[in-house]
């Protein structure tokens, strides 16, 4: 046994969300070889002192753009156009160098707040696999794909930039370390691509046996601008194409109507609430019971650090609760177990992961975080559920671990140089991305 975590509680998220109280969690070459009351006869290499400690399976962020936390902050408040303009002003300069030093801010705050796993679309998948490859975290990285012209135009697969560049990404990086890095098909968003993109991509995952992301019906005047343009709704347009022949991870879902949810419900569809980074941007609520209701799989994203502000999943899971509480007037709405089974086990089903992590089960990846419980706010501590989802900050996480490894433990980050990092970010990439532009 390599690792004993001790006189630890245990929050499983298993079948039963057995919660064990002074329990014992050993791990042997990355997995989870003993869970018990006890303490296993096996010496281990290392104990970890787990008193005071719960230990919770790996958050999983099924929805952000890592590049973009350098710019955090600073378009909010500035009108829904204006700040839309000025985001892809500044998002053509993220170059390289710019974005790998984003990519490792954004990584070293995901496994702070006990992120394990993270779902990434954005425009660079090998650059963030070869980030993520280091840093020893989990994640599905795809590139969000668009096209812009006319559908009478001829599409190659083949020679389409972004296409090469996902097939690129694919053949170096999809099931890397054992599956640790997956690559997926991505779709930006139904308005900015078109049908001969989709049905392409969609044929090329099945291929290759990829996911596929992207963002869908996140708002009204989306949903009616597809509707205006094609007389169907974005989901039912992506239908007819068979976007949804292949494991889908769709963010947003907000303007789904019954008949769209019970579509992807039949495609075991996932769909990415992110009520932080929805209500942030003046978005509604995702109806989460009803897509649940309608056979989808519900995960949870915090969106960009721009659209939410930071990169805290305890947040998202307090934040949904009580949305969904507050829609429903009913404090029975969403039980505490919920938006916790979302972050974890739903997460690992969205990111096809769901035989490997998700929940603290021997067999299973050692994907654990230990989160302290000897703060002022999680004491006393009368139900380990609701503290984990309404008490709980991300910052009261003592340590992140993947695969048996720890990534993040009392402030120190062993894979990731952040005072490197951080120097990279302020004397090259925030000067690079904020130039002003030549007359």
């Amino acid at each position: 046994m390599d690792t004993l975590i001790s006189g630890v509680t245990l929050v499983t998220m298993n079948e039963k969300s057995d919660v064990l109280f002074g329990a014992y969690l050993g791990i042997t070459d990355g997995k989870i070889s003993y869970m018990g009351k006890s303490a296993p006869e096996q010496q281990p290499k290392t104990i970890i002192d787990g008193t005071g400690m719960v230990a919770i399976p790996g958050l999983i962020n099924c929805h952000t753009h890592l590049p973009t936390a350098l710019l955090r902050n600073y378009l909010d408040d500035a009108g829904k156009i204006d700040a839309l303009k000025e985001l892809l002003v500044r998002q053509s300069k993220i170059d390289e160098r710019a974005g790998r030093a984003a990519i490792k801010l954004a990584l070293a705050e995901c496994l702070r707040f006990g992120v394990t796993s993270v779902s990434d679309l954005y425009y660079s998948p090998a650059v963030t696999a070869e980030i993520v490859a280091e840093c020893g975290m989990k994640a599905n990285i795809a590139l969000a794909g668009t096209r812009f012209v006319d559908d009478s135009e001829d599409f190659d697969f083949e020679t389409d930039p972004g296409c090469k560049n996902l097939a690129i990404a694919v053949e170096k990086w999809h099931n890397y370390d054992n599956g640790r890095i997956k690559i997926d098909a991505g779709i930006h968003a139904e308005f900015t691509s078109n049908h001969q993109l989709w049905e392409a991509l969609s044929a090329y995952a099945i291929e290759q046996g990829l996911g596929l992301q992207m963002h869908l019906s996140e708002s009204a005047e989306e949903v009616a601008g597809c509707e205006e343009r094609t007389g169907l709704t974005p989901a039912e347009l992506m239908h007819c194409h068979g976007v949804f022949r292949v494991p889908v991870t769709a963010a947003g879902c907000i303007h789904l109507t019954e008949t769209e949810q019970k579509l992807l419900g039949k495609a075991k569809a996932t769909a990415v609430a992110m009520p932080i980074a929805a209500a942030k941007q003046g978005y509604c609520a995702m109806p989460i019971t009803d897509c649940v209701k309608n056979g989808m799989n519900v995960a949870l994203g915090t969106d960009s650090a721009v659209a939410s502000g930071n990169l805290d999943m305890f947040e998202v899971m307090r934040a949904v609760a009580l949305q969904v509480r507050q829609a429903g007037g009913d404090s029975d709405a969403m039980p505490a177990i919920a938006p916790l089974m979302m972050a974890t086990v739903c997460g690992a089903r969205a990111q096809g992961r769901a035989d490997e992590c998700g929940m603290l089960k021997e067999g299973m990846d050692a994907d654990i975080v230990l989160v302290d419980f000897s703060t002022p706010h999680l004491m006393p501590c009368h139900n380990v559920i609701s503290s984990l989802v309404f008490s709980a900050k991300g910052g009261d996480v003592a340590m992140t671990m993947v695969r048996g490894k720890i990534l993040y433990q009392n402030g120190q980050f062993p894979t990731i140089d952040l005072n490197g990092v951080v120097s990279e970010i302020m004397q090259y990439a925030i000067p690079k991305v904020m130039e002003k532009e030549e007359v």
